[in-house]
């Protein structure tokens, strides 16, 4: 059943990654900074490399299912902390997001949750026999 979820999950997450990489090159080009044009594209890029991430843990899960689990979940909030504040953080220009500056501590959040998904990866990988 987790297997399902992680795959779900990450296809969702992929499906995301390639729409708002479009758009990012297509719809906003125009309309936002070079600068948050390229904060736009690392939160794509993050996005990417973590979901490839949750579709490498869902051939883990029967092993160590609890780190598994533990890292699908770091990594799926990973994406949404991460990826999304950098989403908001580069179109404040044209949305006009009134909580912006609070929109900047929750990127590093993501970054530690990728870590921590990483950690629990690297866990289950070594108590794997």
């Amino acid at each position: 059943m987790m297997n399902r979820r992680i795959i779900l999950t990450a296809s969702l997450f992929g499906l995301t990654a390639v729409v708002l990489g479009a758009f990012g090159a297509h719809g906003l080009k125009s309309q936002v900074s070079p600068d948050a044009l390229e904060i736009w594209s690392k939160g794509v890029e993050y996005q990417f490399y973590h979901t490839f991430a949750l579709l490498f843990l869902s051939q883990l899960s029967l092993n160590q299912p609890k780190l598994i689990k533990m890292a699908y979940w770091f990594f799926s909030f990973g994406i949404i902390l991460f990826s999304g504040s950098l989403y908001l953080l580069a179109t404040r220009e044209i949305t006009q997001i009134a909580f912006g500056r609070f929109i900047g501590p929750v990127t590093p959040i993501g970054g530690l949750l990728f870590i921590l998904g990483w950690l629990s990866l690297f866990m289950a990988a070594s108590k794997n026999k």
